[in-house]
């Protein structure tokens, strides 16, 4: 057993690539009322919202749903209980440990977060949603046609949820470096824990931090740089090794950190191909959710008659845009802590375990994407959160 409580290591068997592959990828050419490009979290949100439409629902991806997870898979206590997916649930915690060069703060939050299954968590959504499912990578857009592998797919009303690359949009997309985007890889090493930590230390990664979020059997150790000029898999397997956890199960993906148009030549755009990953933190989870519900529903009333497809577009890019200001001040936040002196960054940080003032700043971090969205009325508005 080693010093962090962790068993010995014992490989894990590699995840099976389940999307048909070759001979098996038929041809793909048909009609439907709704087409949602992406299964994930976002994708899957707003078919969610479809289902009683009686509408023919498409949704597609690259991928079989839940076959490739891509993020820490970590989110507030209450999303998975208002969705009814607390079966995918892996650990919760109630306290944020941080630690710098010269402080190690405890912040007890005033809700819970938890890890979960990713593939339970998917699995269990699209048992919400009624739709057909076919794997296919998407290539492009021509109006209402979806160029994709399999052939061309034409449907009135057509989601983007296929992540930072926007492929949906017009024109040439912004790619990396130069992308407004953080670079992320972690670990995922067998072990357990019980605290939910975060290192911020500049020797790791100038402008960035590194976590380690227990789930049941193993143990998401990473590191993320918000320059993604910064590569950041030495780093990665630095702390594994520093907690003394093998570096194995590779995981990397791209995060926006600054939103995006939710509209663009009549299509939706959802999760992370909208920017709905919250800056500094990089939690875009629960954000995904939360723009997936919010244009699921206003799709849901365009297919049932209550108001235009020109009107729900109108309506879904002013909700995602009210959330702008929010946005803003946690990226001049994820701006402005890579320059605190870290003396005075350990000082900061211990001077905010006040009671008061995590029930206050958390409550705000929250309030950006409430859990009770779940469960207000198609179009129900949402509290403005200001952090003037």
């Amino acid at each position: 057993m080693s010093a962090l409580g962790r068993p010995p290591y014992h490989p894990l068997p590699m995840p099976t690539r389940a999307t048909k592959r070759g001979d098996q990828r038929t041809r793909l050419e048909r009609d439907c009322d709704v087409l949602i490009c992406g299964a994930s979290f976002a994708g899957l949100a707003v078919a969610r919202e479809l289902a009683g439409t009686g509408a023919d629902v498409l949704v597609i991806d690259r991928y079989e749903i839940g076959e490739r997870q891509t993020s820490a898979c970590g989110i507030p206590t209450a999303w998975l209980e208002q969705l009814d997916l607390h079966a995918a649930l892996q650990q919760t915690f109630g306290e944020l440990v941080i630690h710098t060069p010269y402080t190690t703060v405890d912040y007890r939050l005033p809700w819970t977060f938890s890890t979960f299954d990713y593939r339970t968590l998917c699995s269990l959504l699209a048992d919400q949603g009624a739709f057909t499912f076919e794997t296919a990578k998407v290539n492009g857009r021509a109006g209402r046609t979806v160029r994709t592998d399999r052939g061309e797919i034409r449907a009135p009303l057509i989601v983007d949820a296929l992540g930072w690359r926007r492929v949906l949009g017009a024109g040439p997309n912004i790619q990396p470096p130069d992308a407004l985007l953080s670079r992320g890889l972690e670990v995922h090493p067998p072990g357990a824990g019980t605290d939910m930590e975060i290192w911020i230390d500049r020797s790791c990664v100038p402008a960035g931090y590194g976590w380690s979020f227990p789930a049941g059997e193993e143990v998401r150790i990473g590191v993320g740089s918000f320059d993604p000029r910064f590569h950041v898999r030495d780093p990665t397997e630095r702390l594994a090794g520093e907690l003394d956890a093998p570096a194995v199960r590779y995981q990397g993906n791209w995060i926006p950190h600054a939103l995006r148009e939710a509209v663009e030549d009549g299509v939706f755009f959802v999760g992370d191909s909208a920017g709905h990953c919250l800056p500094l933190t990089a939690e875009g989870i629960r954000t995904a959710l939360y723009f997936g519900l919010a244009a699921g529903r206003e799709m849901h009333a365009a297919l049932a008659g209550q108001r235009t497809v020109p009107e729900a577009l109108g309506r879904y890019r002013a909700f995602s845009a009210s959330h702008a200001t929010a946005f803003r001040w946690m990226l001049r936040a994820q701006r402005l802590i890579p320059r605190v002196a870290p003396r005075l960054l350990a000082g900061s940080l211990r001077a905010m375990q006040s009671r008061r003032f995590l029930d206050w700043a958390f409550g705000h971090y929250l309030e950006i994407a409430h859990p009770r969205f779940v469960s207000a009325q198609p179009g129900g508005q949402r509290t403005q959160v200001s952090f003037a």
